[in-house]
């Protein structure tokens, strides 16, 4: 059934949503301080939080947030961690901890009840939703009663199916992609009406396609008014954020760094420009004198990762591509198997160009450059993420090739130099 022009339904004018009231607490006085902290940001960290309804600074409603200042965070994420309870849109460049932000903040909230799905988080690939899935495990080793599943297509329903229905093994806490969600739901197989967070991450990629976006607001139909929201990005434009916030109540916005310079810190960027049929060369060359754990090679479709994968294992470079033609459960595999470090080297689409987390990962190659800057960025943010270092190069062979790169620079006011004749030394991009 055709949609074309259907408008989506602005949350904020529906008109029985009960809109909780802010509770006076002990947490205002905490509000204070976190704000106050703000000033106190190292460097160029720009952290603003800014509240609907005249944009008081720090006024949220602050609930269990003592003992998540005994973790090791940044103290922007403890400012962030410390806001439970109220709707939140952050927007935090990658490698931060935005991912740690709302797992640890879904887990400390949630009363765990046989039967009863408490926390819904939504992402836009099945990679990412299988890497949100292990984080919540890791973090609730020592919670035997939470429950956490992930659900997303490419699998058997039946599975999905079988899991809900069984009381005692039904998940409290559902990772998944919108629409297999929004099938379970539709096909009454699934009940969302205790859902008390609503959680989507990446939350311009998930709202920007129009068929996407009204999955999950079919989803979000079925969950309670009276709920807390929370969406994040490394990357939420101007145009993005409107639409976020039509799924929220006077949310929270916090934006940490001014939204120009969302490049890693850490992370060293350069370009290489030569003509299309000196790429493999080049990328050989690269391989063989750089020095690097793991590395990361974007291309711009399924067919070259294919075939680029396959002239690497042919030169004995140890390879493994990834992206959306691969069948569900092997991709899985291929993740797996480059995030456990069987495999060194991962040629892959955009499908792993964002929020994947992989530790060891610390060169980045853009083999094609994206179409949009926003995408350069995420891209690379797989390597120097959470403050350690790392280094970035692309390539560059068309006119178009060279106008992504000068929006790039213009968007977030960076200088991106040629990559070195004498190359890069080693100990200024490898952590010792």
């Amino acid at each position: 059934m055709s949609h074309e022009g259907e408008e989506l339904l602005d949350y904020s004018d529906s008109e029985d949503i009960a809109v909780p009231q802010p509770a006076v607490s002990a947490a205002e006085t905490d509000s204070k301080e976190a704000v106050g902290a703000a000033d106190d940001l190292n460097g160029d960290e720009v952290l603003t939080i800014k509240q609907e309804n005249g944009d008081k600074k720090g006024s949220y409603v602050g609930i269990h947030s003592t003992g998540f200042r005994d973790f090791l965070l940044k103290p922007e994420l403890l400012r962030a961690i410390s806001i439970l309870g109220t709707d939140v849109v952050c927007q935090a460049k990658s490698g931060l901890g935005k991912t740690a932000v709302f797992v640890l903040a879904t887990l400390q909230q949630i009363e765990p009840v046989d039967g009863e799905v408490s926390v819904v988080v939504l992402c836009h690939t099945r990679e990412l939703a299988y890497q949100i899935k292990n984080e919540y495990s890791r973090f609730s080793k020592y919670l035997p009663d939470v429950r956490t599943a992930v659900f997303y297509g490419g699998t058997p329903t039946q599975k999905d199916v079988d899991l809900i229905k069984d009381k005692s093994k039904c998940p409290h806490i559902i990772v998944a992609t919108p629409g297999r969600l929004n099938a379970l739901v539709r096909d009454k197989h699934l009940r969302l009406g205790n859902v008390k967070t609503f959680v989507i991450d990446e939350c311009d990629k998930v709202l920007e396609a129009t068929d996407m976006r009204r999955d999950v607001q079919e989803i979000f139909r079925a969950t309670p008014h009276q709920k807390q929201v929370m969406m994040f990005s490394a990357t939420l434009s101007q145009e993005m954020r409107p639409i976020c916030k039509k799924f929220m109540q006077n949310p929270l916005e916090i934006y940490v760094d001014d939204e120009t310079k969302l490049t890693l810190h850490g992370l060293q960027q350069y370009y290489i420009k030569l003509a299309e049929k000196e790429k493999n060369r080049r990328l050989n060359e690269l391989l063989d004198n750089l020095e690097f754990n793991q590395v990361i090679i974007f291309v711009k479709s399924t067919s070259r990762a294919n075939e680029l994968n396959r002239l690497l294992n042919e030169c004995n470079f140890p390879s493994i591509a990834v992206h959306s033609g691969i069948p569900q459960e092997e991709r899985i595999a291929r993740y797996k198997e480059f995030k456990e470090f069987n495999k060194r080297i991962c040629v892959c689409t955009d499908v792993f160009g964002r929020g994947i987390d992989i530790e060891r990962i610390n060169l980045a190659i853009n083999y094609d450059l994206p179409a949009e800057a926003d995408q350069y960025l995420h891209r690379v943010g797989r390597a120097g993420r959470f403050g350690t270092k790392g280094l970035a190069v692309s390539f560059v062979s068309t006119e178009d090739d060279q106008g992504v790169l000068d929006k790039i620079q213009e968007r977030f006011e960076v200088n991106i130099p040629v990559f070195p004749e004498e190359g890069v030394d080693p100990s200024t991009y490898m952590t010792s």
